[in-house]
Formats: C-alpha cells, structure tokens, sequence
C-alpha cells in the first residue's frame, strides 16, 4: 500500500554576490566572446518505467454483451446430418449437463452483439467480421511504434523534459537500448510461441499449422500433454462418454485436473469422415476465465453451452489420448491474453522522489541563470559607452565604408542569450549521466541477488529471478505484505487428519499405516497397487471396520468412506488420484487408506474395492460443487438395489439440510468437532446421506430431465433441483484437512512483522480455521489484540467498524515500555460486502492500515498494496497492480512468475530479499542519488563563483574537455562500485535484528531534508574550493588555465574524498576506483593542459589541504554530533558489529525507532 507524499517544492534563496571580497586581479583572464558550450551529457538510456496504477484487479464479465462466431456448413446450409446408427446416451447429472460454475445459459444474444463460427469453414467465418488471428505479442513496442512509446514513457520523468531542452541546444542525441533489448527478448519468446505447431482440419485431414495462422472456426486437435493453442469448443474427446481431463496450472496455478465434456450432439462425429456443421453463438471475448455464455445451432437444435465445454489457451491435455474443439477465440482474445494486462511498467519511488528535487534543481539552475543575465544586462548598461571599442561587445562594424551593428543585438536581446548560454553552461546540474549510473548499479545489484546462495530453492533447483531491474531499491521500502495463502504460505497438499462419524472423533496417528496392512492395497493382474500418497489412520477406526462387531456403529462408518470413494470427480489411473480440488483427493486417498479404494470412474459407474470385494456402484445422477449451494451431491445405484444420496460441503450449508430431530446428540457432537477442527487450523467439509425410495429417485429424474432441456435459466433450474433433493439428510460425519505450511513460514513472517511491514493475507477459509493458521504462522499472537468483524447485517457492520476505530484510537494512544500494543483486524467477506456497500471504505481503511495484521477470510483480491505475493494466474492483477510484485515459483504455474518483478522459490526467502538486500539496495541507491546530485552542483557552483568575478560573461577557467570528463572519468566510477559493493550492515545483523529494515520505511536515506541539507554542504565546499586558490593566487602572476587546473582538482578531489569518507565497507575495489580516479583526473589535467606549472610551489599543495580541510569540516563536525547524540539505528547496528559480542547480552533491549514519517540522514 504505497503512500504518496505531497509534492514540497520549496524556493531556496539564490546564493548572494559576496560584496565584501577584494575586486579580481587584473591578472585574472578577461572576458571572451564566446562561452565555451561544453557538455557532459552522454548518451542516455530511456527506461520505460512507470508507476503501475490501477483502481481495481477485478475480473467483470457483461453476458448482455455478445460476439458472433459463424462455423462453415460444408455439408447442408442449416442442419446436420445424425450419423446413422449413433445412439445418443442420457447422462443424469454429468458435469457436462449441470454447468457446474453456474453462468451457462440460453438467453438470446442479438445478432449484432453475437459472434458467429461456422464448424470447420474459418473463410466464411471470417469473411464478415475478420477475426483477429491466433498470433499473440506480448512486448509493448514494435518497430513502428518504440520510438513515439519509447519517448512517452521516458518522458515522465522531469530530469528528461530538462534534457529535452538541452537535446536541442546541443544536438545531443540519445539511446534507450535497456528497452530495447528487454522488449526484444519478448518478442522473441512470442516467436517461439507463435510458431508451435497445431493440427487443424483442411481436405477432411489434420495437417500442421502454425499457432500464429490458426483462425476462428477452424477445427483443432490436440493430443495428450500437448497445450490448447487457442480458446476452443469440445466437439469430441478420446473418451466414449465425452470427458476431457484439462491440467489448468498456466491458468489458475492449480496442478490438480478439471473435467471438460463434449455435447453428444458433437461426440459421435468423425470430423475427418462426416464434417461437423453448425452456428456458434457465443459472448464477445472476455476476461473471465470461469465462464462461457454460449448457444450451439446444430442437427436443428439449439443446445446451451457452458464452461464445462470450453478449453482455454494454455491448458494441456492430461489423461486424455485426444480431443477435438473450434476455434471460437484465438490470439489477443484469447482470456488468458485478455488476463495479462500486457508488461508492466513500474518505476521505483526513489526515481518519483528525483522528480521532486529535478523540479527543485531545475530552480535553482533558473534562478543562478536569471542572476547571471541580470547582471550581465545591468554591466552592459553601465559599460554601455564602452562597449562600440570593446572587442567582446563592439557595437559597430568599421571594415566596411559604412558602419553597421556588429555582434551585438541591444542589452535585451544579449539578457536572453545570457540566459539561453546560462543554461548551457550550468546543464550538469541537473545530472543526466545519473540515470545511466542507475541502470549499471541495478544491474549489479540484481546479479548478487541472484548469485546469493540463500535465496536458492533446492527443492525445485531454481535460483531468485529478477525480472524487473528498475525497482530494486522498492525492496528496502516495503511497509505492506499482501500474501495469498494457499500454494504462498501452504504446499497446497492436503493431508487427511481427523474424522467425526457419528459423534465420535477419531484423531489419527502419527505412524502412517504399516506395510503389513493390505486393507489399501487392491489385486491387479498379478500386481498388488497401493495409492501412492500415505495416510496417517486411527487404529481402533481400522479395527473396528475390519471387525464384525457393533453392526450399528460399523454401518455409520461404512457409508461414510464409501462416501468419500463415491461423492467426488476424481479420475482413477492405476491408483493415482486426480481431480479438481486437492481436497478431494485427500479424501479419496484418506478412504483408500481404510480400506475403501477407488479403482475405477466412469460418467455411468464406479468400481470400489471395499476390503479386499471390489463392488460395482451406478452413478445415477451428479450435482458438482458451485459457489451457491456449497456442496455437490451424487446419486448412487448400490448392488443391493437401494438407491442412496450422498452429499458432502461446507459446514454452514451443510447444518441446514440435516434432519436434525433424528439425530440431534449426534449433529450437536459433530458440531463440537467442527470447531475444534477449525482451532487446529484444519479445513473441514460435513457428509451426510439420504436413502432414496423409488419414486423419490423418479420425481427426481424427470424433474432433473426437464431443467436440462429447457432453454432458459438452465442453471437456475438444475440448482433448485439439487437443492430440492439435498434436504432431509442423515448427518454421517464430517472430516479435516490440513494444508501444511511451507518450511520457514512462521518464523519469515515473525521476523517482517519485527521489520515493521504490516502482512496481510487473504483466504477463503472459516474465521476458526483463519485464525488457528494464522497462530500458527505466527501471524497472530497472544499478546495481540483481535479486532474481529464478521457481522450479517450492514447496521451490525457499522456498529463493529465505529467499535474496531475507536478500539485502534485508543491503541495507538497506549505507549508502554516495550511500545504500543499490536492490533489485529479479522474481517470475514460477507462484512467487507456490507461495508463497501454503505461506503465505509475511508474507514475500513483507517482501521486496517492501524493494524499490524490483517486476515481477511473468505473474501478475494483487493486493491491497495505495495508488495504482493502469489503463485496462480489469479494473483496475477495483484502482482502487477503492487508496487513490487512477487510470483513463487515451484510446482504451481508459470502465469505468475511471468506476470511478477521477483520470482523466488519458497514464501520464506521473502525475508533475505527484504531485509538483506532490499536493505543494501536503498541505502546504496538513495547515497547514489544525493552524492551525484551533490558532485554536480559543487562543481556547477564553483563555474557560478567564477561568472560572477568575470563581468557575467560565461566565460571560464576549467577547460571544456574537463567540464565533459567531469562526469564520465572523473567522479563516475566511484559512485557506480559504491552503489553495488557497499554494505552498511552484515547480512548477520540485519537479519537479527529486522527493526533495522525501518531504515528505508522512514525514507532516511534519502529526503528531502537530506537533500536540502546536501545543497547547503555543496555551497559551502564550492566556497571553498573557489575562494582559496582565488584568494592565494589573486595578486599572482599565474594564468587562468592554471587556476582553473587547481579549482578541477580541487573538485576531483573533494568530491572523491567526501565519498571515502561515507563508504561503510573499504575493499580492494573500492580503493583502486578512488584513488585512481584522482590519479586520472590528474593525468588527464597534465595531458590537456600539456604542462601544470603550479605544482611547483608549496601554495599550491597548501591550497589543495585548505580545500579538503576547509571544505570537510563541517560534514565532519555535523557526522560526529549526530552520532553521538541523535544515532540513527544504522549507527547503533555498526556499534554492536564493532563490540562483537560484548553488548550481546544486552543488544536485545536496545529501542529501534518506529516507522513513522521520513527523517534522519546517513550516519
């Protein structure tokens, strides 16, 4: 959550003509005609960074809107023909059927909203509308379009505006190749992307295509573990009953598999032999990747298309020999390109801070121009009868017969020229060469973090990825942590721990099941299988089911893992376990584990080997999980002939659908295990049961049979169907889950609260199981206090978030010995609706940002942040939208880290990128900045001292080849190893004590005190670098190019020593940059100047002490007292390295200052 500061733009008082000094030397040169017009501009880099700003990450989808697609009809113009002996299955309740996300539906869509596709004709699909290819670019520019995009993006920086300027007075071109070659690698990737090969139906055969020519309408197949090239329509899968398994981690970063299913209408055609024709009116392209709203004319029918039948860009097929669809989105309108909001440009705060001391500069430059041009115009007025002799300022032309004005245009048009020659000459005080010094010390700094070896995961043999080299320093600034929580926090593997069945808690064991066990093993062929995930089990809970004592009791525990086995849409391949949702497949495991393994699914049967006797089950009718009803529920047909319902969800639409009269001791006792589940951190779901009678299943049946068919609020109706049939239910148990943390979690997080970075984190647990994880990643702790919002009603919510404001006031008016007490805010979803909607978000907000921690449960993504954290396709608009954005990379999909500034492995290396190098990157870029803001202007105000003794003439001392070396020999070097070697601190400390990090969240290396402070030090210095050679050699007979030799050393060497005085960490490196920038500088003096006579007498020496002494004293003077008696925290951290170990004992009660306002300077 980023704070922006107002803009302070201060008017510092131009520095005042010294009156009281001695006139200049008659020796001193005489003005010339024409200014040298030198310039260190060298070639600038544009880097097109800006500050990703966005308002809401949400994803909207308008089902009013619509496009049309048109598929060719090769065979008839409006129907189709049904192949002759196809017989058409009746599937109750597939997935295929139910459209399980609830947005399918068979509303109109107008034809000039609709897109149309005609089946396997992309010419007359396209012929109409043009659709746009299958070719995909995600680099911003292209050859046309760098330069104009190029220059918008630079010139958001102020110091550019100022260059602009300069560009034109000096004819100075530049060269922004940094984005230049980052965009090419991107459209490099895209090259390789566009140019995969798909399959595509021409002349009744697959033939290869190109990705980048795959057009909309066209019919594609896919063969397993290949990706989808395009978004496209399921017309026939490898599977006899229509299902497609999709692994959808590019999309979502969930690596377990969903389902997909082909219409029947479609199944039994062969493409290559009995072309499939038909309309496809479908919405336009959208964001939405959970939905599809879409109808399909075909055989003269009209059938409903959901998001069950759709396949989405970079899915890969799993489990699934083939499938065969039409194209209906392709390219950018793919929803995984509409999703990906395009490269991100962010720019760092320290660069947005330039802008404010660039304006300040920009103003101080105009104003020493103004006073150069006044007071030349006020000299000409004064020497005005001077001035038709003067050989710089002769107003006549007497080389010809009759006298004409010569070099001299009046005092009004010199005053402007003045001005316009001012600038040129003053140019470095805004330092260019800065932003190029910039993007070599980022470089830098992004192979050492890449390099440290704790940053890398061996997990996954991956090291830190810096995919943004322009924000590196925003690693030191972090005050807000959004995080999501499973696959961030979590392996996202869950792991079956407890059970109730029937009142009775069964916890399970730490042993996992020993080997001598064979109740989850099942007999293939001559080959024993056993489900490769293990499960820790409660023996007396396996006794008792291989026993044949307390029928009553066993039978409860039979019908619940046989429960577990059935109610899901897990695919079984030899045992290994795949479906939508991890928690599924912990169960089925879980229940292999006592005993009741499934062997086999099907959409009509499953085949279950319950202890050793594999039994058949019918799978009479399916009602999948949706976000409405919260459960899924399935019809089983068992081989005793009954017919019995199961259904499993979340507890709070679970409870209500019991028959609680029957079983009230048994719902109460559940009830009680629920929330000690929940305390324990575990994810819970309730399993009930209901036996259906004959007429019971038939009602159903036909009841089912009608809101599949009917053409209108399709999905509404299938609901209200489940709903009707999922009540009057048997409780049989419930179940928990845990979803372990990852390595390091706990402590990662204790130590950025230590830091003071506020975390928040989003999940879409209950408020107990929020809270126990929350304890137990040490995000919440027992001395903190709860504020706790989860009210049902908007009056309710209003009346907690006045409580929870004035609760946070009167926490931040408590101050005790170890500080004020840490808030917590737990705020559950269906309370941020009410709040929003009774806009109270200036509130919420007050209260949050009060907090230490936030736990939001059950809600999605929000807005505000600076650094986010995630490792699916749906944290992607979080990671852009933050000002640092970090994608984990592991097991999980690419979409994150492709979208992301940072890509580690593991949530714990947060706290080394944080703490350690985000730390040394702020220090070591903010001293960057003021020290070339610092060495430009003193060398800038020693040019003005000089004008201003000069008769206001622009003339100068300093050679022009010193004036461009100035920047490029002279002074850069040191500040560019500076910037990546220097470390202030031991990786050691900063990681024992994070209080350290509040450094860069009080802005302390750089503000605008310290640069105000800094310009003050360079008046002084360029004082003194002028005036003591002014005054020592100012009744000499030495010339100007001499002085001028000694003011350039002078500078050089002031400059070079200012920076040995701050350096924290002297190397080897450090050494040679220094002190050979002022042997070179001396050298090239020597070489210019071809001979420097003044070395010869001991003033010269004595001036260029006096300088350094003169000029140091009172930096010196103010480092000491602010180190010994206001030290920054810096300062005391260097202290406790330099004791060892002598104030370890006690370094533990040593006060850090809070994260309040920015303040302080380098210590």
């Amino acid at each position: 959550m980023a704070f922006v500061r107002p803009l302070l733009d201060p008017s510092p008082r131009p520095p005042p003509v010294p009156g009281s000094l001695p006139p200049p030397s008659a020796d001193l040169p005489r003005p010339i005609a024409e200014p040298p017009i030198g310039s260190d501009l060298s070639q600038n880099p544009f880097d097109s960074s800006s500050r990703l700003s966005n308002a809401s990450a949400r994803l909207r989808v308008d089902y009013n809107s619509g496009d049309r697609v048109l598929f060719p009809e090769p065979g008839s113009a409006d129907s189709f023909r049904r192949v002759s002996g196809s017989r058409t299955a009746v599937r109750h309740g597939s997935g295929a059927e139910s459209d399980r996300f609830g947005v399918a539906s068979l509303r109109e869509i107008s034809d000039e909203d609709a897109r149309f596709v005609y089946i396997g004709d992309p010419a007359r699909t396209n012929e109409r509308f043009q659709f746009t290819g299958n070719s995909i670019r995600t680099g911003k520019y292209s050859v046309f379009t760098f330069i104009p995009r190029n220059l918008f993006e630079q010139f958001h920086r102020v110091a550019y505006i100022y260059f602009l300027i300069i560009a034109i007075l000096n004819q100075l071109p530049s060269s922004p190749s940094s984005d230049g070659y980052e965009d090419w690698r991107r459209h490099r990737a895209d090259r390789i992307e566009n140019n995969r090969t798909a399959y595509v139906l021409s002349d009744g055969e697959f033939r290869p295509k190109l990705w980048k020519d795959v057009r909309v309408g066209e019919i594609i197949r896919v063969r397993s573990n290949e990706s989808l090239p395009c978004d496209m329509v399921l017309l026939s899968t490898s599977d006899p009953t229509g299902v497609a398994y999709v692994q959808t981690i590019n999309l979502d970063g969930e690596s377990n598999l969903k389902t997909r299913y082909a219409k029947q209408e479609t199944l039994s055609k062969v493409p290559e032999k009995d072309p499939v024709t038909g309309v496809i009116r479908c919405e336009q392209p959208n964001r939405n990747i959970y939905g599809f709203h879409a109808n399909m004319d075909i055989q003269g029918k009209k059938v409903s298309l959901g998001a069950s039948n759709i396949v989405l860009r970079g899915c890969e097929i799993k489990n699934t020999a083939w499938v065969v669809g039409v194209a209906v989105y392709a390219g950018r309108e793919t929803k995984v390109m509409l999703n990906s909001s395009g490269a991100p440009s962010k720019r760092s705060r320290l660069e947005t801070h330039m802008n404010r001391e660039t304006m300040l500069l920009a103003f101080i430059l105009v104003a020493m121009c103004s006073i150069v041009s006044i007071f030349a115009g006020i000299w000409l007025r004064n020497h005005k009868d001077e001035l038709d002799y003067s050989p710089y300022f002769r107003k006549k032309d007497f080389s010809e017969k009759e006298e004409e004005n010569y070099n001299y245009d009046g005092i009004g048009a010199e005053v402007a020229y003045r001005f316009l020659m001012s600038i040129i000459v003053f140019q470095i005080m805004i330092p260019i060469s800065l932003y190029i010094s910039m993007e070599l010390v980022r470089l830098g700094q992004a192979y050492l973090m890449i390099q440290d070896r704790n940053l890398f995961d061996e997990t996954t043999n991956s090291r830190l990825q810096c995919r943004a080299l322009n924000i590196n320093e925003d690693l030191g600034q972090i005050k807000y942590v959004f995080s999501d929580k499973t696959g961030t926090l979590t392996q996202n593997k869950m792991e079956f721990q407890c059970a109730s069945i029937s009142g009775v808690d069964y916890q399970a064991e730490m042993d996992p099941l020993s080997a001598d066990h064979a109740d989850c093993s099942v007999r293939v062929g001559d080959q024993f299988w056993r489900p490769k995930m293990r499960v820790n089990v409660n023996t007396d809970l396996v006794k008792l089911l291989r026993s044949g004592h307390g029928r009553e009791e066993r039978k409860y525990v039979y019908d619940f893992f046989l429960a577990l086995s059935a109610c899901n849409t897990i695919n079984s391949k030899l045992i290994d376990y795949q479906g939508e949702s991890p928690d599924e497949q912990a169960l089925v495991y879980a229940a292999a584990a006592y005993g009741f393994v499934l062997v086999e699914r099907t959409s009509g049967h499953i085949v279950v080997d319950i202890l050793g006797n594999r039994q058949r089950f019918d799978i009479l009718g399916l009602h999948e999980f949706d976000s409405d009803r919260k459960r899924m529920s399935v019809i089983v047909g068992c081989p005793d002939k009954t017919v019995k319902l199961f259904v499993k969800g979340a507890d709070n639409s679970m409870l209500g659908v019991l028959e609680e009269s029957l079983d009230l001791d048994v719902v109460q006792a559940t009830k009680n295990h629920l929330h000690a589940y929940s305390s324990l951190g575990l994810r819970t779901l309730v399993v009930g049961i209901r036996e259906l009678t004959g007429g019971e299943f038939h009602e159903w049946k036909s009841s089912y049979e009608r809101a599949s068919t009917t053409l209108f609020g399709r999905s509404k109706a299938l609901r209200l169907v489940a709903s009707n049939v999922e009540s009057h239910l048997h409780i049989l148990g419930a179940s928990g889950i845990e979803d372990k943390l990852q390595d390091g979690v706990p402590e990662a997080i204790e130590s950025l609260r230590e830091a003071g970075i506020k975390v928040w984190v989003l999940t879409g647990d209950k408020q107990e199981t929020a809270i126990s994880i929350g304890f137990s990643c040490k995000l919440l702790t027992t001395n903190m206090d709860q504020i706790v919002i989860n009210s049902h009603s908007k009056e309710a919510c209003r009346r907690s978030l006045e409580d929870a404001m004035a609760m946070s006031r009167k926490h931040l008016q408590m101050v005790h010995d170890a500080g004020r007490i840490s808030l917590a805010l737990i705020i559950d979803g269906t309370s941020l609706v009410h709040i929003l909607e009774n806009e109270l978000e200036e509130e919420l907000f007050k209260v949050a940002t009060a907090c230490d921690v936030v736990l939001c449960c059950r809600v999605s993504r929000t807005e505000d942040m600076t650094l986010a954290i995630g490792d699916g396709a749906n944290d992607v608009s979080m990671i852009q939208m933050a000002d640092v954005g970090i994608g984990i990379s592991g097991q999980e999909g690419r979409q994150a880290v492709m979208a992301s500034d940072f890509a580690m492995g593991q949530f714990r290396f947060l706290v080394p990128l944080l703490l350690v190098h985000g730390h040394w990157n702020y220090q070591r870029m903010s001293y960057m900045i003021v020290y070339n803001f610092y060495r430009n202007a003193v060398f800038v105000f020693v040019l003005f001292w000089y004008i201003l003794y000069t008769g206001f003439s622009l003339s100068t001392a300093i050679t022009e080849w010193s004036s461009v070396l100035y920047s490029i020999i002279y002074t850069a070097l040191p500040t560019i190893v500076v910037g990546i070697l220097d470390k202030d601190l031991s990786r050691k400390t900063l990681l024992k004590y994070p209080q350290l990090y509040g450094a860069g969240q009080r802005e302390e290396g750089y503000n605008l005190n310290v640069f105000l402070l800094t310009m003050v030090d360079t008046i002084w210095q360029s004082a003194a670098i002028y005036f003591i050679p002014y005054l020592a050699y100012r009744n000499s007979t030495v010339d100007g190019s001499s002085i001028g030799n000694i003011w350039t050393l002078g500078v050089v060497i002031l400059v070079n020593v200012h920076l040995a005085m701050d350096l924290f960490r002297w190397t080897w490196i450090s050494h040679v940059v220094i002190w050979g920038c002022i042997v070179a500088t001396w050298i090239c003096v020597i070489v210019i100047d071809s001979s420097l006579s003044c070395p010869a007498s001991a003033l010269f020496w004595l001036c260029l002490l006096g300088i350094l002494v003169v000029g140091m004293i009172p930096r010196f003077a103010l480092k000491s007292f602010r180190g010994y008696f206001f030290p920054s925290d810096i300062r005391i951290g260097r202290e406790l390295e330099k004791a060892g170990g002598y104030y370890e004992a006690v370094a533990g009660s040593i006060e850090m200052r809070p994260v309040v306002g920015a303040g302080g300077a380098r210590s």
